[in-house]
């Protein structure tokens, strides 16, 4: 694998106007990735989840895609109908379309960062990766008091012109004082095993709201990672929801850290998991100041063999007094060959704060579905009009009735 990194980031860098520091910069993250690998199951944070076997078994050898000089045809049948929007379309993680034709343009700011190192530093051999290889690099600016007027969706997409690849993207956020944004990020693949490393940072000022609902939807048999850096000043709001189904595999984190009193994260999640499908939602809430709250409830339907791990992390600092901080996952599971893995945390340096987390599984209630058997349905029928009470749950914690009503529609929850 040493020998087809270095090709490909040599290649990579050929096609980038960077200064010598720059490079050097790159090949510094370069030479730490090859020293750490991907990561394992001896680290702490991948324990249930080991990204090294995982890609061997499903990709074999992979390579790093650094073929950024020609274009990709957009597919405008992916776009999402019914929903007006802004778009930014990445194929095979290149940048092919940015369109914020229904906001203000002057109080939109896209500065590319490309020629610039721009890094993230989570002690993380993917960040490390992903500090080598990203290409293409923007900074979305929401300027001041603006609330973009429609959701700015970013397709996901891959076609057939790449196999056994790496990719690596990310994007920055900024969102100013008063600002809002809704973000859905959607993933349509038509390649197969590949790997996407995704960073994501977003910083949050003062009453700065972000809604982010990340849709795995469809069939694919890529691998991918998706980090989420949060940074919350004072009254800032960040919602995410996670539907994580349609990949191999998956591994989602959400790192926040609430540093301004009155800040808020709420984290809500559904594994739809069959086909010995393997995914994971990670989340580190740091309550940094007083005063700060955080929800998080992650709910799983596995079947087929499939897993699901929820590793789920409330910090609370010795500052943070009247911290309410929240945390629950439950999972139904389908079949003897299903796995679910849990790991609720509480580390808390505070005295005056309310928190709790707890976890549970189980299979279907039998005495329910018999019920609803008397009642005149068929076993099927019971059995899905439970298991979408269940999901309903998590669903309605999405506060944009718009998106909420357009995620029910995608996966075919009715009330």
């Amino acid at each position: 694998m040493k020998e087809q990194l270095q090709k490909d980031f040599n290649n990579i860098i050929k096609n980038l106007s960077l200064s010598q520091r720059d490079i050097e910069i790159k090949k510094f993250f370069l030479d730490s990735f090859i020293n750490k690998g991907f990561p394992n199951r001896k680290e702490e944070d991948w324990k249930f989840s080991d990204l090294n076997q995982i890609i061997k078994k499903n990709i074999g050898e992979l390579s790093f895609y650094a073929d950024y000089t020609s274009t990709n045809k957009v597919d405008t049948s992916i776009f999402v109908d019914g929903l007006e929007h802004n778009k930014i379309v990445f194929i095979n993680g290149r940048i092919e379309k940015i369109d914020f034709d229904y906001e203000k343009k002057d109080q939109i700011e896209i500065i590319d960062q490309s020629e610039t190192i721009d890094r993230f530093n989570n002690n993380n051999s993917l960040s490390d990766l992903n500090n080598a290889f990203t290409n293409k690099s923007f900074k979305i600016l929401i300027k001041k008091g603006y609330q973009l007027a429609k959701p700015l969706i970013i397709y996901h997409t891959t076609n057939s012109n790449i196999w056994s690849k790496n990719i690596n993207l990310r994007l920055n956020f900024e969102l100013a004082k008063d600002s809002s944004i809704k973000l859905i990020d959607l993933f349509n693949d038509s390649s197969e095993k590949n790997f996407l490393n995704i960073f994501y940072n977003f910083d949050l000022k003062e009453n700065a709201i972000l809604k982010n609902y990340k849709v795995d939807r469809f069939e694919n048999k890529n691998i991918k990672y998706s980090y989420n850096n949060i940074e919350q000043d004072k009254n800032s709001i960040s919602e995410t929801f996670i539907l994580s189904s349609g990949s191999n595999f998956f591994k989602n984190e959400i790192n926040s850290n609430l540093k301004g009193e009155y800040s808020s994260a709420f984290v809500n999640g559904i594994f739809s998991l069959n086909k010995d499908k393997h995914h994971e939602i990670r989340t580190i809430i740091n309550h940094l100041t007083k005063n700060t709250k955080s929800y998080q409830l992650i709910k799983s339907v596995l079947e087929d063999s499939s897993k699901a791990a929820y590793q789920g992390k409330i910090f609370v600092n010795s500052d943070a007094q009247k911290t309410d901080g929240y945390q629950l996952s439950k999972a139904i599971l389908l079949d003897e060959k299903t796995e679910f893995n849990a790991k609720p945390e509480l580390e808390i340096y505070a005295d005056d704060v309310k928190c709790s987390h707890g976890s549970a599984s189980g299979s279907l209630n039998e005495n329910s579905i018999f019920y609803l058997m008397t009642r005149g349905l068929n076993y099927q029928e019971a059995k899905e009009l439970l298991i979408n009470g269940f999901l309903l749950d998590v669903i309605e914690k999405i506060t944009d009735s718009e998106v909420k009503n357009l995620i029910k529609n995608m996966i075919g929850l009715k009330e």
